[in-house]
């Protein structure tokens, strides 16, 4: 997925880049093992709900829906492309398993909330798995969408935060202090396990316990992911202004010869989404 973003990103020459590497393991673990969803039929009516509320992370769940077989790996190139259903920010309108257009940030979890309570309306087994990032705890109606969702005992809700530390202005923590916010969170009524973001182990092991608490009527969960910017590039995840990458022509080598180096090749690395592959080859995304 990593070495897909690489890719993408060089057809641009910028984007958000160091967002989707960091997050890369969060969005396999969710792929990989947790959603229900058919590659071949995108709106099939029983399938989980994956909500991108950060739109501008779409480079990232692009490389996601590659590996799990619903958008073709060769359109991976048209990324950002005039009539491409890759629009460098995610909209559900163009692009296959893309559930909402995100990037109003704060709007995903109210979102997220609604569909939830929708589907538990409609007798449906269905889940809703919101992806948040730390900038949008900045934003209110995130935290009204929380306590609605505990308010309507939203058990078929897990929420995933990207704490990369990091925000457009600047350092998260500069802009708008959000921590404790594990407490907050727990304050709010919801299961909450805070993990390393770029540890596939601990991903795994925290969102089996939000999956294992899923139910029609009960708390929602919130798998809090500290990652690193770049995570598995480090000329990346020492550039300032990582917010929206600018990357020079040369460099692009670089970035893949150190993902080759961390991660190995796209062919060692095949059919990373596939559980029984990742259980037998320990393979990372």
């Amino acid at each position: 997925m990593r070495h897909h973003v690489i890719d993408m990103g060089e057809a641009q020459g910028q984007g958000y880049v160091g967002q989707a590497l960091g997050a890369a393991d969060i969005f396999a673990a969710v792929y990989a093992e947790r959603l229900n969803y058919r590659a071949d039929d995108p709106h099939w009516p029983e399938r989980d709900r994956f909500l991108l509320s950060t739109g501008h992370y779409a480079i990232g769940i692009y490389a996601a829906l590659a590996e799990a077989g619903i958008v073709p790996i060769s359109e991976l190139e048209t990324y950002g492309s005039d009539e491409s259903r890759l629009p460098m920010s995610g909209m559900a309108t163009y692009t296959p398993g893309m559930e909402i257009s995100g990037g109003s940030l704060g709007h995903g979890l109210t979102v997220a909330v609604g569909m939830a309570l929708g589907l538990r309306l409609q007798n449906s087994a269905s889940r809703v798995f919101n992806f948040l990032s730390d900038g949008e705890l900045d934003e209110g109606s995130t935290w009204e969408a929380a306590m609605g969702a505990h308010h309507h005992r939203l058990g078929n809700l897990i929420a995933m935060v990207d704490m990369n530390a990091l925000q457009a202005d600047g350092p998260t923590a500069g802009v708008l202090g959000i921590e404790p916010v594990h407490e907050k969170w727990a304050a709010m009524g919801w299961n909450v396990y805070r993990v390393d973001g770029n540890d596939p182990v601990q991903l795994s092991d925290a969102f089996d316990s939000a999956c294992a608490a899923a139910a029609p009527v009960g708390n929602p969960s919130i798998v809090i992911c500290d990652t690193k910017v770049g995570f598995g590039v480090p000329l990346l995840e020492t550039r300032e202004k990582a917010h929206f990458m600018r990357i020079d022509e040369d460099e692009w080598a670089i970035c893949r010869r150190q993902l080759t180096e961390r991660f190995g090749t796209p062919s060692d690395a095949d059919r990373v989404l596939d559980p029984t592959y990742l259980q037998e080859n320990e393979v990372q995304a």
